[in-house]
């Protein structure tokens, strides 16, 4: 199962990891560019209890909430959800429709309306 980033992944290593290769032979090599990376990249490990703890914050406005998986149960907060290795999908009649790309932490939620709907997106990132 996939962990969950605590930040958007990163496009390539730091400036300190590429040099890496010049300075360090070996198993300490790869020890320090995988450590690197995944600061970077800021995955977090799994988690042990069944449930991940994720802040979901929208770029634009600064707005964040808390979002609590039950792994487990397939549920989010008190939702029925639908999780896969890739997404994690649930909806909420009183809000709306609500769906996250695992491997970047993109929430999007959409809204139906009278009007046409609109759609918000947010970074989730582990609590």
């Amino acid at each position: 199962m996939l962990n969950w980033p605590v930040s958007p992944p990163a496009t390539a290593l730091p400036a300190r990891a590429a040099g890496c290769r010049r300075h360090w032979r070996g198993l300490w090599c790869a020890i320090a560019a995988s450590s690197l990376l995944l600061a970077s990249t800021g995955v977090a490990p799994a988690s042990t209890a069944g449930s991940l703890h994720l802040r979901c914050t929208n770029p634009a406005s600064g707005t964040s909430w808390p979002v609590v998986v039950d792994l487990d149960r397939g549920r989010v907060g008190s939702v029925d959800a639908t999780i896969t290795d890739k997404s994690i999908s649930w909806h909420d009649p009183n809000q709306g429709f609500f769906d996250l790309e695992r491997a970047t932490g993109r929430l999007e939620f959409r809204n139906a309306s009278s009007t046409g709907g609109y759609f918000l997106y947010y970074t989730c990132r582990s609590e």
